[in-house]
């Protein structure tokens, strides 16, 4: 009888490990879909846009939090949606923010009339895309241009080789997903982004 009432035991015991199991499974599952949709997301960089500040394989965390209340400022690196093909994310720098004033000459980027000092840039010059802009742009981006009241101005570190706001024109703050906040792997490109 004993042996027979401890294998009872074992059985009901057996599916309550199981079950518990599956539940601290399904929450885990459920807490990591939440922080990617809401609080930050991981990225690895695919091209070289964005060199020197961040390398081609370099990973990138990017938190959704600082954008829940306002929108992002000159300076900040951002991931978004491309404007060609929603579904691919892009990384550049926001440039310039709604209402500002983007002009292009002498290599280099005028914000409403004042030259931007961008040591970010490694001292590569900054010229238009010329006869080239994106499918959906009746022609190429004319400067000086003045962003709507949703528009952001964004721009590869690397001027020589991004296709950013000079190719595709603004993007709309809706298309934003993300603030870069660092570079996480490999180790020895770990740096904060600014």
């Amino acid at each position: 009888m004993a042996g027979t009432g401890s294998a009872e035991r074992k059985g009901p015991s057996r599916l309550r490990d199981v079950v518990e199991w599956v539940a601290v499974v399904a929450v885990a599952v459920a807490v990591a879909v939440f922080v990617r949709a809401y609080v930050a997301e991981p990225f690895e960089i695919p091209t070289e846009s964005m060199v020197d500040t961040i390398q081609v394989g370099d990973r990138v965390l990017g938190e959704k939090v600082s954008y829940l209340g306002s929108g992002p400022a000159a300076g900040d690196v951002v991931t978004f949606h491309d404007p060609e093909q929603p579904s691919t994310t892009l990384i550049k720098r926001v440039i310039a923010t709604p209402g500002q004033t983007v002009d292009i000459r002498d290599g280099a980027v005028y914000v409403d009339g004042e030259r931007l000092d961008e040591p970010y840039t490694g001292g590569k010059p900054t010229e238009p895309i010329e006869g080239r802009h994106a499918a959906f742009l009746d022609g190429d981006v004319s400067y000086p241009l003045t962003l709507g009241e949703d528009e952001y101005w964004v721009m590869g570190d690397n001027r020589t080789n991004s296709l950013d706001s000079r190719y595709f024109g603004p993007i709309r703050r809706d298309s934003v997903t993300s603030k870069a906040w660092f570079i996480f792997w490999p180790l020895n490109d770990v740096a904060l982004l600014g």
